[in-house]
């Protein structure tokens, strides 16, 4: 009896972990401001600043997100402005503190962190499933503190975000990405704070990043955010040539 006893509860562990996910990720959607008000966000724009190099530099820092799938990131410096951007099919970047003020195409490796960003503007666990992902639950982890609940995010992809949430608001407070890039897995951390409503909707005003394991982070801390303002397409295009002179004569 306690060998069959043990094997059913064997068996029934990955349904059981499997419920935990689907109601944890219902109730950080819920935490949220609930699917409705989720769904009725077509665009974002966030205005702030962006600190780098341990906060010695702060660049003024606009992004703009609009669905399904585009986004766009400005971050300006004593009159020059660093430009990356995804319009669902190809991203582009334009970066003159590194001398190259002509845009620039990006490859499909280095265009993931964009694409998934715009994908997933609203929340990495809002409409999962719509999107292809596959959620599994992997207990609580400490973070920085606090035992949040841990969950998997495996992409149509292969690529894996873990979402932690905390355990009394069922609130993002750290994503740590997993990607191959050109043959080598990249992980980033992400974490999340300074919640703020916007439409009816709570979203993270301060991000802090940066590679696993490294001390090198960037900070990011928004004080606007304005949802369903109109957003021209040609905004995440790839820009057009200019059109050559005509000839004189």
């Amino acid at each position: 009896m306690h060998s069959v006893m043990a094997m059913l509860m064997v068996l029934a562990a990955p349904l059981a972990l499997g419920s935990t996910a689907e109601e944890l990720a219902a109730r950080n959607v819920a935490a949220r401001g609930g699917i409705d008000k989720l769904h009725a966000i077509s665009s974002l724009r966030l205005s702030g600043k962006l600190l780098v190099n341990g906060g010695t530099l702060e660049l003024g820092y606009l992004c703009v997100l609009k669905r399904p799938q585009s986004i766009r990131c400005d971050a300006a410096l004593q009159g020059l402005t660093e430009v990356e951007a995804y319009d669902g099919t190809q991203a582009w970047r334009i970066n003159p503190f590194q001398g190259r003020k002509d845009p620039e195409k990006l490859s499909a490796d280095d265009a993931k962190g964009l694409g998934e960003d715009a994908a997933d503007f609203a929340g990495t666990l809002v409409d999962y499933k719509a999107k292809g992902y596959t959620l599994d639950y992997l207990g609580t982890e400490d973070v920085d503190g606090t035992e949040a609940h841990k969950l998997r995010v495996t992409r149509p992809n292969g690529d894996i975000t873990y979402v932690y949430l905390d355990p009394d608001y069922f609130l993002e407070v750290r994503a740590i990405n997993r990607r191959i890039e050109h043959g080598v897995p990249n992980e980033t951390v992400i974490d999340y704070g300074d919640y703020e409503k916007v439409a009816g909707v709570y979203f993270p005003f301060a991000q802090e990043s940066g590679p696993r394991g490294s001390s090198e982070r960037q900070k990011v801390q928004f004080d606007k955010a304005e949802a369903n303002l109109t957003a021209d397409d040609a905004l995440f295009h790839f820009p057009a040539a200019s059109a050559p002179a005509a000839p004189t004569r």
